[in-house]
C-alpha cells in the first residue's frame, strides 16, 4: 500500500506576530503550542499544529493581484456549527469579508489582519463522492464561485424552521439574499 501525504500546517510570515496569533486563536478557537525565536505554533484540533506565524522585518502589504496562496479553509461539522461559530465571532467584532454559498459547502471568508482569507465552512454533501457529483452538474457548471448570502438571513431562516437542504443551495442565497456583491470580485480584489 502506498502511503499519501496529508496536509499538516500552513505557515504564514508576518510582521505582526502577536496580532496574527490572537486573531487565528479567536477565530479558530485554537491555542499555542510554543512561541519563542520569532515563532508561534498553533492548533485547533489533534495536530500539534496547524498553523504557524513566522515573524519577520517589515514586508509588503499582501497584494490581491499577486501569485500565490489565496486562502486556507478549515470545515465545520455541519451548517447549525458553522453558523454559531458565526454568531460567537459576530459578538467579537469579526464579521466574514464574503460569505458565499458554494453549493458543495456553504462558506465564510474572513481576512486576517496581513490581509490573508481564511475559509470556514461546512460540507453540503455527506460524502466526497456526492461532493463530486454535484460540481459535475448544471449548477455549479453554472456558476462554480457561488453566490453571496448573508449569514444573519440564513440564520433566522433556520430558525424558523427552513431545512438545511434548501438552505445549503446557490438557488436559496439568489432568492433569500439578492442584490450582494459579486463573491469573486471580493475575493480577488477586484
Amino acid at each position: 500500500m502506498v502511503s499519501k501525504p496529508r496536509l499538516a500546517h500552513v505557515v504564514l510570515q508576518t510582521s505582526r506576530p502577536d496580532e496574527l496569533r490572537d486573531w487565528y486563536c479567536k477565530v479558530l478557537q485554537a491555542h499555542v503550542v510554543y512561541e519563542g525565536h520569532g515563532l508561534c505554533f498553533i492548533t485547533c484540533d489533534e495536530e500539534h499544529h496547524r498553523l504557524a506565524l513566522m515573524g519577520a522585518a517589515e514586508l509588503q502589504p499582501r497584494n490581491p493581484g499577486a501569485s500565490g496562496m489565496h486562502h486556507t479553509a478549515y470545515t465545520f461539522d455541519d451548517l447549525d456549527a458553522l453558523l454559531t461559530r458565526y454568531s460567537e465571532l459576530e459578538r467579537q467584532g469579526i464579521t466574514p469579508r464574503v460569505p458565499i454559498q458554494h453549493g458543495v459547502t456553504t462558506s465564510l471568508y474572513y481576512q486576517d489582519p496581513d490581509g490573508n482569507f481564511i475559509e470556514l465552512q461546512a460540507d453540503n454533501f455527506a460524502t466526497p463522492d456526492e461532493a463530486t457529483e454535484y460540481m459535475h452538474g448544471p449548477e455549479y457548471a453554472s456558476n462554480p464561485v457561488g453566490v453571496a448570502f448573508d449569514p444573519a438571513t440564513m440564520i433566522e431562516a433556520r430558525e424558523s424552521g427552513t431545512p438545511v437542504s434548501e438552505l445549503t443551495t446557490q438557488s436559496w442565497a439568489r432568492t433569500a439574499c439578492p442584490g450582494l456583491p459579486d463573491p469573486l470580485a471580493i475575493l480577488t480584489g477586484a
